[in-house]
Parts: C-alpha cells; sequence; structure tokens
C-alpha cells in the first residue's frame, strides 16, 4: 500500500511538472506574439514611414514668392504623404538663418529644410555663383537653360559636400538699380553706397566706382532709412518686401544679374524617409518648381507696379547705357572662370551652346 500510493505520488508529481512547463511555454508564446504585434505597429510591416515634423526656414516674408513656394510646397508634401511628412515654415528669417550660413546650417541639421540665395552661399561653394555671372543671360528663356544645364551638376555637389539634397530652384526677377538718385549712366554709378547680395553684384558696383554694401535684407531698410546706404542692386519682390517707395525714389531696370533661390534638406533626414514618401516629396517639389519659373515674368511686371503705383519712377534704360555695363563687366565673367570650379566651364560650353552664342 505504502508502495502504491509512493507510486502515485510520484506519478502526481511528475505530472504537474508537465503541466507547469506547457503553461510556461503558452505564456511565452503569447507574450513573444504580443511583442511581435507592438513591432509591427512601431516599424510597420509594410516599410511606412512614421510621422515626422521638419522646420522649414524661410528668409523673406511670407508674401514674398520664395516664401510661398515653400509653404505650397509644405501642404503639397503633406496632404501627399497622408500626414507622414510636415514642414513646419518659419518666415522672415525667424528661426536666426538667413544669410552666407545657410548651406552650412542645412548640412549640420542646425535646420532641416531652408530656402537659400543660390550665389549667397557662393562662399562656401564657388559653384553656385555661376547663375548670377553679370549679363551672361538676356532674358527668363535663357536663365531656364542655364538652371536646367547646372542643376545635375549642383545637386551632385549639394549632396557629396554639403550633406542636402535640392528640392527645387526658384527663380528670382533680374535685378536692376534702386536708387535715390536717377542712374542712366556708368558715370551716375560713381560714388554710390549699394546693397548687393553677392560677390557678383559687388563688383558690378566696384567696376562703377561705387561702394558694395552687403547687407543682410532684414538691415536694408534701416540701412537706407540711416544712410548707410543710398543704393540697392536687387529685384522687384525685394523692393516691395523693403517697401523702397518710402525710401527711395528711381528704379533702372538693367537687368545686371538673374539669381535663383533653391530649397534643400538634410540629407541624413531626408534618407530616413522610404523610397516611396523620397519620390513623393520630389515630385511635389518638381511641380513647385515648374510653377514658379512660370511665374516669373507676370511676377516681375506685378511687383514693378507695385512700386510705380507706390510712387517709384522707372528710367528708361538706353542701350548705350547696357553696353557700358556689359563692356565693364567682361573681365568679371573671364576673371571668375578662371579660377572656377571645373565644372563651371563645362556648364558654360553647354549654355552658350544651347543659346547660340
Amino acid at each position: 500500500m505504502i508502495i502504491i500510493e509512493g507510486e502515485m505520488c510520484v506519478k502526481n508529481k511528475f505530472l504537474t511538472f508537465l503541466l507547469l512547463i506547457l503553461v510556461s511555454v503558452v505564456i511565452v508564446a503569447c507574450g513573444d506574439s504580443d511583442s511581435d504585434e507592438n513591432d509591427s505597429a512601431d516599424n510597420g510591416d509594410d516599410g511606412a514611414t512614421e510621422s515626422v515634423t521638419w522646420e522649414a526656414n524661410a528668409v523673406y516674408p511670407e508674401d514674398n514668392h520664395t516664401t510661398k513656394a515653400l509653404m505650397d510646397l509644405a501642404a503639397k508634401v503633406e496632404e501627399d504623404t497622408d500626414g507622414a511628412v510636415n514642414m513646419n515654415v518659419m518666415a522672415g528669417g525667424a528661426l536666426g538663418y538667413e544669410g552666407p550660413e545657410l548651406l552650412t546650417a542645412v548640412k549640420d541639421n542646425s535646420v532641416t529644410v531652408s530656402d537659400m540665395l543660390t550665389s549667397g552661399v557662393a562662399g562656401d561653394e564657388p559653384l553656385f555663383e555661376i547663375v548670377t555671372l553679370p549679363f551672361l543671360i538676356q532674358d527668363f528663356e535663357e536663365a531656364k537653360v542655364l538652371n536646367d544645364i547646372a542643376r545635375p551638376y549642383f545637386d551632385e555637389v549639394a549632396e557629396e559636400k554639403w550633406n542636402q539634397k535640392i528640392l527645387y530652384i526658384a527663380p528670382w526677377p533680374f535685378a536692376g538699380f534702386w536708387t535715390q538718385d536717377t542712374v542712366e549712366s556708368v558715370d551716375d554709378m560713381q560714388g554710390l553706397k549699394m546693397r548687393t547680395y553677392d560677390k557678383n553684384g559687388a563688383l558690378v558696383v566696384e567696376a562703377g566706382k561705387g561702394t558694395p554694401h552687403p547687407l543682410p535684407f532684414s538691415e536694408v531698410y534701416s540701412s537706407l532709412s540711416t544712410g548707410v546706404i543710398d543704393s540697392v542692386l536687387t529685384s522687384s519682390p525685394t523692393a516691395v518686401d523693403a517697401k523702397f517707395w518710402e525710401v527711395l525714389d528711381y528704379y533702372a531696370p538693367v537687368n545686371a544679374t538673374m539669381a535663383t533661390s533653391f530649397v534643400s534638406v538634410n540629407l541624413d533626414e531626408f534618407n530616413k524617409l522610404d523610397e516611396e514618401t523620397q519620390q513623393l516629396i520630389m515630385d511635389a517639389a518638381a511641380e513647385i518648381e515648374a510653377e514658379v519659373w512660370e511665374d516669373a515674368v507676370v511676377l516681375d511686371e506685378d511687383q514693378v507696379g507695385i512700386s510705380v503705383d507706390n510712387g517709384i519712377e522707372v528710367l528708361d534704360v538706353s542701350d548705350e547705357f547696357k553696353q557700358e555695363l556689359s563692356d565693364l563687366t567682361e573681365d568679371i565673367r573671364a576673371d571668375w572662370l578662371e579660377t572656377a570650379p571645373e565644372e563651371a566651364n563645362e556648364i558654360i560650353e553647354k549654355f552658350n551652346e544651347e543659346v547660340g552664342r
């Protein structure tokens, strides 16, 4: 009897042990299943990108065409990606970035997205200076040709050297002289204290025996008001943004240069997105770029009209004056190409061939 009870006791203990093992296996299996489900929820079995928000820096005020374009891009990207990517656009340089430091700021991800004047960051990347070589291009059509030829070179240098991806490039209208006194010849340029936005513009002013002042946009109006400068080399949207009619009287549309701005995103942040989302962003950017180039001519006419309505007098620039300026700046173009990156000469050769020069 004792033996039988002992055998039964052993059997009961063995069955209990097996039952405990079975329960443990079930618990572990359920735990792994929950973990898999959580991992799936976190990472997405379909590889979908989690929602991200990028701070986007806009140098100019909300009404400026470049800022409007960036805001349009932000809205389109949010819609096209179903909210996976959001751009928080801060206008008027509110994030504290608005000048030559912008290329480095995006590279270091101090700001994830920013617009920047292409030639304005040429101090860091000389190739970008090509877009504002004085009197290189004659009209908007030639500007588009130059932009399309240069774009692959710009893309490569932005990604390989500056850790950022160019989303789109936007044109500015041609730059002229906005002044307190009439400027109708090279002789009239002598002694001007003129604000310029890049090296090429400064060289034009120096060639006319004026003094260039490289000021950020935010300091232009106050500098005109206090007499630090008495004139500005810029395009019509800037004149409207700064209400030049309050401090200046004349506009001479000499078409010295035609600038562009580009919007870029930190490459590390862009590469965190899945390929589908990346493509949606680039498709949206291509649409914005096509729109701003198409609207450029009308934009200039509209902005000049606003300035005239508020009291600016547009001067009739003679062919003689334009030729004087072109001759005066011939060495600027030649000297730049001698020291420019190798790609610059390739771009110019392709451009001259395309426009028949």
